[in-house]
């Protein structure tokens, strides 16, 4: 395992570099980019609508953030001092060609240096340390509380398989994985928080204006009671998924030779089943927990973070990609990018320690 292990580190290097060289073209191949953002500024427009200015201000393709002919009609029609946008492109970094900035940019990476952000005079650590609390609570407890409901309710379904427990519990899994997390979110919202019918849960924010000033169990309780809609929007949109893939893991294995033996010795279900399946049906459930807690953390919560305005790493991503703000959208890419990565690499390890039969690295042997 070990050989195994310094393998697959060793390849999160390329992959890593591969990923965030693909993304380095695509993003910054799009219009309206920092120096867009900061010259439709200057004129009095919409920062945000500046993607219908033609062309942006460095891609990979370009040997240099704007050559002489283009940069004199980017000039030109906006009436600007040349030496106003080569300081702009300056500011911004675009003064390098566009190979060398993603060298540059790896090599600060690859020593956990991010730089600062264009737009809020802060380091982009500080930024994702301060909103890390926001999205790990809101993945941590989803998930926990997902695998608490659905791996019991997918084992009793798949013990009453096609009785009428079975028949409603998918009724009301298939109800709610059809209807997206978000729209849970704003219902909840209308139910619980806005007054209309009942105001039992805050609108917003991850604890309440005093917090400082309270105690330890009221600060727990106030944590617990801005953080309720949010999870329970997201655990009833993603328990679905695993709930059934439970049943059908334990379906599979109550149908084998080695389960109707141990029946026919006459051992108890209840031993047969957790003595004799449970192991191997929790395989794959068990095993998929870390790339489970990528997805939620990464990808689940933006919406939410939004509905309920969480400042978590999702909002940050989302505001920064909405104003071009680079170092911060390559800077939170690589960090969830290189942490999807080692999560894969736990994801294989548990599989190995939950079945000692697998073994990776003899089938690349």
């Amino acid at each position: 395992m070990g050989v195994y292990i310094v393998k697959r580190l060793l390849l999160i290097i390329p992959t890593l570099v591969g990923i965030m060289l693909i993304n380095f073209v695509v993003i910054q191949s799009a219009p309206g980019g920092p120096v867009d953002q900061a010259i439709a500024k200057l004129q009095g427009q919409d920062g945000l609508a500046t993607g219908n200015i033609g062309g942006s201000e460095g891609g990979l393709a370009n040997t240099s953030a704007m050559d002489s002919s283009s940069a004199s009609a980017f000039d030109s029609a906006r009436g600007l001092d040349p030496s106003y946008i080569e300081e702009l492109e300056k500011q911004f970094g675009f003064d390098k060609p566009a190979h060398e900035r993603f060298l540059i940019m790896m090599w600060d990476y690859l020593r956990f240096e991010f730089g600062d952000s264009f737009y809020q005079d802060r380091a982009v650590v500080d930024l994702v340390v301060e909103r890390m609390p926001v999205s790990i609570s809101l993945g941590l407890w989803t998930l926990l509380l997902v695998y608490s409901i659905s791996i019991p309710l997918g084992i009793a379904k798949a013990v009453r398989d096609g009785e009428p427990f079975d028949l409603w519990t998918s009724a009301v899994v298939f109800t709610a994985y059809a209807i997206p997390a978000f729209i849970i979110a704003v219902l909840l919202i209308v139910f619980f928080s806005s007054g209309e019918f009942f105001r039992l849960f805050p609108l917003r924010g991850l604890v309440s204006d005093n917090f400082a000033e309270l105690s330890l169990v009221q600060k727990i309780l106030d944590y617990v009671w801005h953080m309720t809609l949010p999870i329970v929007a997201m655990v009833l949109g993603g328990f679905a998924t695993l709930t059934l893939l439970t049943k059908n893991s334990f379906l599979e294995e109550i149908n084998k030779q080695f389960v109707l033996t141990a029946r026919a010795k006459g051992i108890t279900e209840r031993r047969v089943l957790y003595g004799h399946v449970f192991r191997n049906a929790m395989l794959i459930v068990i095993a998929g927990f870390p790339s489970a807690f990528v997805g939620i953390l990464f990808t689940g919560a933006l919406l939410i973070e939004v509905v309920f305005s969480l400042s978590g790493l999702g909002l940050l991503g989302y505001e920064a990609a909405l104003t071009r703000d680079y170092p911060i959208v390559f800077g939170t890419m690589y960090v969830f990018t290189l942490l999807g990565l080692v999560m894969h690499l736990i994801g294989d390890v548990t599989y190995m320690l939950v079945d000692p039969r697998i073994d990776f690295e003899t089938r690349e042997a």
